[in-house]
């Protein structure tokens, strides 16, 4: 299998702001490990063109995530400083494809943490603060019709994020009954407890750790580590306003153009 050419297929797509077909329909015996070759060719290709790696994306850790994208396991994906947007910055839709909003909690770490062998409370002593996050997602295949290689070789469909500018200590946060509202332009589209992700957030951020391991990848000391959406993305479009809100931790907000 030739990794770069499924890498360059990916990257072009990205960069016009088209959508390609299926890479498991060319290559169905493509594996999640091929797929992560593939991921990792784009993850240096962005670094060697001046971006800074700024932190990793666990997704997939939900029933609804697993259920709509019909998937059984987590997968990962790297963030990068030219995804990051600040507060009160817009998001520009004609710079995506096809985007899709998420609401999670994400992670600030002061030490670092590297698989195999993280457990919950390794992720609690290396956590400095949690807050409020938006992820933003886009697909460069065809409308989102995915399997798990094609989302994982795409960078976990990363494109953008927002951190809230709240900080919470981790230890003043329940992660299993921390609650999460997500509202469209002023409408409840979902709501949900932080158990919905793998049964605790910080658990999620322990298994993107050891799942990195096998790449000999550590998850550095000042890293955001985003640990998934509590409930299924929603579409947005141009106009369109997303605030998640969560218990005690407080609220972010994107407006799309």
């Amino acid at each position: 299998m030739d990794y770069q050419v499924f890498a360059d297929r990916l990257w072009e797509a990205e960069q016009n702001r088209t959508q390609i077909s299926k890479l498991t329909d060319e290559c169905p015996e493509m594996t999640v490990a091929d797929a992560y070759r593939i991921q990792l060719i784009n993850v240096a290709r962005r670094i060697q063109r001046g971006e800074k790696l700024v932190g990793m994306k666990i997704g997939l850790t939900s029933a609804a995530m697993q259920k709509m994208l019909n998937v059984s396991v987590p997968d990962y994906g790297h963030l990068f400083d030219s995804m990051l947007l600040t507060n009160g910055q817009v998001c520009h839709t004609g710079e995506l494809i096809q985007p899709r909003a998420e609401g999670e909690i994400s992670f600030c770490l002061k030490k670092e943490l590297k698989g195999p062998g993280i457990t919950v409370a390794h992720v609690y002593d290396a956590c400095d603060y949690v807050v409020p996050s938006i992820e933003i997602v886009d697909s460069r295949i065809l409308d989102w019709k995915i399997r798990l290689q094609d989302t994982i070789a795409d960078n976990g469909s990363a494109a953008r994020l927002m951190v809230g500018s709240g900080m919470t200590p981790i230890q003043q946060v329940d992660m299993r009954l921390t609650g999460r509202v997500l509202e469209k332009n002023g409408e409840l589209m979902s709501s949900g407890c932080a158990a919905e992700v793998w049964g605790n957030p910080a658990a999620a951020v322990a298994c993107l750790a050891n799942m990195l391991s096998e790449f000999d990848i550590a998850l550095p000391a000042g890293s955001i580590i985003m640990a998934g959406a509590f409930t299924g993305m929603i579409p947005v479009q141009a106009g369109d306003t997303v605030t998640a809100s969560f218990t005690g931790m407080g609220s972010v907000t994107v407006r799309f153009d």
